[in-house]
């Protein structure tokens, strides 16, 4: 909302005025945030009002181009070329003399133009800095300067505009009197309050109205003025202060509503009072029917929109956007003026389905004083009766009245105790006296001191103790609350699984992969993409109701599909070596829903409720994930880079494991969206705790992956935490190392037969590394042959060949013992 300071301060008694930047400060010190300060101008050298004395229409030229005879002071006239066409003979215009400089350094000289001699400008409103209006030459009414008079002085070119930009929950604040009222908090000075004038007894109603929806519309107030002059101008005073706040001038009648909306923040609608037909009635549109609102648009409504209609049909769009039928015109004279308080749910809906925002609807859905339509209207009609020269009728329609609002009770220190502050005697009382409240303070049976404040009409928002708190808080200043953090009581740091965890993320980030934080919400259709079955547990996801994005409302119940939407972000910008990971929570919903209990928040729940909302709400267990795609091992002189395959995600994981101080054994699996072929269940002992492999090429073709990207994920919260890790034992003395080749049937994982070698290695089998996989004709059909390079050690002394050699028979009699296993000759 864009104020003139000149009209914020109009209220309020200052001791001596503060600047614009005085005030601008004090707006952010309580809460509201102040967007633009624009000082008006500058413009120097002479600026005058002149008025227009002959006009010569220059035809030879294409477009219109006029040569002006303007007086601009005591026997001074001056030709002047000007392209506008909004004024005539007789006009009081602006004129910037040769000399002047405008806004945006433009400089005014006498120059020969289109033939002629142009000695200075008419100036449109944008132009003068007053708007962005640039439909046309700014022509003031007249009477309101002399020729040769100082037009900056009558155009108040040296006032300032403040461009703020309240919360939703401060409706009261998109008004002057709102915005005024918190400026009278902030620099503690009286406030003479606009929105509660003396309105006189209505004599009788003005027309019938019927409010078929008390809830859409608790108040309907309705005062007629005729016989209004309809081309009396509007005075040049409301028209500069509608043009600061970004508001064109239409005419007298409209004028005044928008004005009187500005000032105190209850939009008004006139209606041209010949062309009702009959009463009007607040009601629901009926499906069907239509309306021809003021932006000349035919718009179908729909049963949810509130209308206001008459004998004719419907004639208002309710809060938003009045009808063209009803619509005043040039030739109105009889005026039906209405104020009106809409349910502010009701006009957002309308808002958004017809996409057609308006000041009126602003307003109304950030709630409106249900107090302030009798003032607001009166205003109106005496404004027009005393520059339209109409005449105010007697009688008021008034349909409903405003809710009270009911009390709020709190201590009296509890803006101290939740500060941390000890504010003055007082304070409290006389901050929420100032925002409009009712106050009242006693002592209660206790001897604790209460103070009862019962809200304004115009703050709705006012319902709890909090509420108070915070009006308190902000208008002492957030400032003057001490930012110490308390101390962190002794003893308390990481849990052992945080610190696991912390593990986990150090050692993949050592490993070359990169920490990305994703997104925990996804498209359902991705599961499609990622060829998972129908029946899916994974598949069974939670909705949220308000998605940050449309297509992705689903909470994630895997990481895979998220973490390869960041690597498809990552490769469209370039990257083509990437190794991504992530630690973060899935949701996975539980098999049979639970209700979730209704819980209050003025006490801790109890130990029944608590355990009632842990039984509904769904399983979040923490999942590490990574993708890995193009090169894992970069090329060099040292020879060619290697491409990221299924082992480096089955390795990642490992790394996952020991980070955990456990070890994972990997199996043959099939799951998607991993290639049947190369894709490995990891466990802990019989239990599965993820998968690792290569994507499966529909997924990569899918996705648009480069071939062969891979993937792992596992559940942080299935791997065990061990008390007991031991720290490794380093042996001083020289290790004998051996190789072995085995042959055994081609489906034994070479995993398995390892961990059968090292069952019989003992405790001298220090270590074994798979070098060589081989299968062909030399070993048979359906077998292989698995290579192991064997490395022997013992803690206390020099192993000889012989024990080396003897410990390699046991490992291998150990392997042909439970997988057939045989020497390769």
């Amino acid at each position: 909302m864009r104020i003139p300071v000149t009209w914020l301060v109009e209220h309020l008694e200052f001791p001596e005025p503060p600047t614009p930047e005085q005030i601008a400060e004090a707006f952010v010190r309580i809460g509201v945030e102040v967007e633009d300060v624009h000082r008006l101008g500058p413009v120097t050298g002479p600026l005058v009002a002149g008025r227009v004395v002959e006009i010569e229409e220059l035809t030879e030229f294409k477009k219109p181009i006029r040569h002006c005879r303007v007086e601009v002071g005591p026997d001074q006239v001056n030709g002047i070329i000007c392209g506008a066409t909004n004024f005539v003979e007789g006009d009081t215009v602006v004129v910037a003399l040769p000399g002047a400089v405008l806004p945006g350094d433009f400089a005014i000289a006498e120059r020969k133009t289109y033939g002629r001699v142009s000695q200075g400008m008419i100036c449109s409103a944008r132009e003068l800095g007053l708007g962005d209006d640039h439909a046309g030459i700014l022509v003031l009414p007249s009477g309101t300067a002399q020729p040769g008079d100082d037009a900056a002085e009558v155009l108040g070119l040296g006032d300032t505009v403040i461009e703020v930009a309240p919360t939703p929950d401060r409706g009261y604040a998109f008004s002057v009197r709102g915005l005024a009222r918190e400026i009278a908090c902030a620099f503690d000075v009286p406030f003479g309050d606009p929105g509660l004038a003396e309105v006189p007894e209505g004599e009788g109603d003005v027309l019938p109205v019927r409010v078929e929806d008390p809830v859409a519309c608790s108040r309907f107030v309705a005062r007629r003025v005729t016989g209004v002059d309809p081309t009396a101008p509007t005075p040049w005073w409301m028209r500069r202060r509608l043009m600061l706040a970004g508001i064109r001038s239409i005419s007298l009648p409209v004028d005044v509503t928008n004005y009187v909306m500005l000032e105190l923040g209850q939009p008004l609608h006139a209606f041209d009072a010949s062309a009702v037909r009959g009463g009007l009635v607040v009601r629901r549109a009926v499906a069907g029917e239509k309306l021809t609102t003021l932006d000349e648009a035919v718009r179908a409504l729909d049963p949810d929109d509130i209308v206001i209609a008459d004998d004719s049909g419907v004639v208002s769009l309710a809060g938003v956007m009045g009808g063209a039928s009803t619509e005043v015109r040039d030739t109105s004279t009889d005026i039906l003026l209405e104020a009106a308080n809409w349910e502010p749910r009701s006009i957002a809906r309308t808002v958004r389905r017809h996409k057609l925002p308006s000041e009126a609807a602003k307003r109304f859905e950030r709630t409106v004083d249900p107090a302030l339509a009798p003032v607001a209207l009166e205003r109106a009609a005496r404004l027009l009766h005393l520059f339209g020269e109409g005449s105010i009728q007697p009688g008021r329609t008034d349909v409903g009245a405003p809710a009270s609002p009911a009390p709020v009770t709190m201590p009296i220190d509890l803006p101290d105790r939740v500060a941390g502050v000890r504010y003055a005697r007082g304070v409290t009382a006389r901050r929420l006296g100032q925002i409009g409240c009712h106050v009242e303070v006693t002592t209660g049976d206790d001897g604790a001191t209460m103070v009862t404040a019962v809200p304004p009409t115009w703050r709705a928002d006012l319902t709890q103790p909090a509420d108070l708190v915070e009006e308190v808080l902000r208008l002492e200043g957030y400032d003057t609350i001490p930012s110490t953090l308390p101390p962190a009581p002794a003893g308390r740091g990481l849990t052992e699984r945080q610190r696991r965890v912390r593990t986990v993320s150090r050692a993949l980030a050592e490993h070359g992969f990169v920490e990305v934080k994703p997104f925990p919400f996804l498209s359902p259709a991705v599961f499609d993409a990622l060829g998972l079955p129908a029946d899916d547990v994974r598949r069974r996801t939670l909705s949220v109701l308000n998605p940050l994005e449309a297509d992705k409302h689903a909470l994630a119940t895997t990481l895979v599909p998220v973490l390869l939407d960041t690597l498809q972000r990552n490769l469209a910008r370039g990257a083509k070596d990437v190794a991504l990971y992530a630690v973060a929570q899935v949701t996975l919903p539980r098999a049979e829903p639970v209700p979730v209990p209704a819980v209050g928040v003025g006490a801790r729940p109890s130990d029944e409720q608590v355990a009632a909302l842990l039984a509904a709400s769904p399983r979040q267990p923490l999942h590490v994930a990574g993708v890995l795609s193009g090169l894992r091992e970069q090329a060099g002189w040292w020879g060619k880079g290697r491409a990221a395959d299924w082992a480096d995600a089955v390795q990642a994981a490992r790394l996952v494991g020991q980070a955990y101080g456990v070890e994972l054994s990997a199996r043959a699996s099939s799951l998607a969206p991993w290639h049947p072929g190369r894709c490995a269940e990891l466990r802990v002992g019989d239990w599965p705790v993820g998968h690792a492999g290569e994507l499966h090429p529909k997924v990569v073709e899918a996705l648009g992956l480069p071939p062969r990207a891979v993937a792992f994920e596992l559940d942080l919260d299935a791997l065990p935490l061990e008390d007991h890790r031991p720290a490794p034992v380093i042996s001083a003395y020289p290790p004998v190392l051996l190789d072995v080749a085995v042959v055994v049937d081609a489906d034994v994982p070479a995993e398995q037969v390892a961990r059968a070698l090292r069952a019989g290695g003992g405790a001298l089998l220090e270590d074994l590394r798979l070098f060589d996989v081989y299968a062909g004709d030399q070993v048979g059909p359906g077998k292989r042959s698995l290579a192991y390079a064997l490395r022997f050690r013992a803690p206390d002394r020099t192993l000889t060949v012989e024990e080396a050699a003897a410990a390699r028979d046991a490992a291998v009699a150990e392997a042909a013992e439970r997988f057939g296993a045989a020497l390769r000759s």
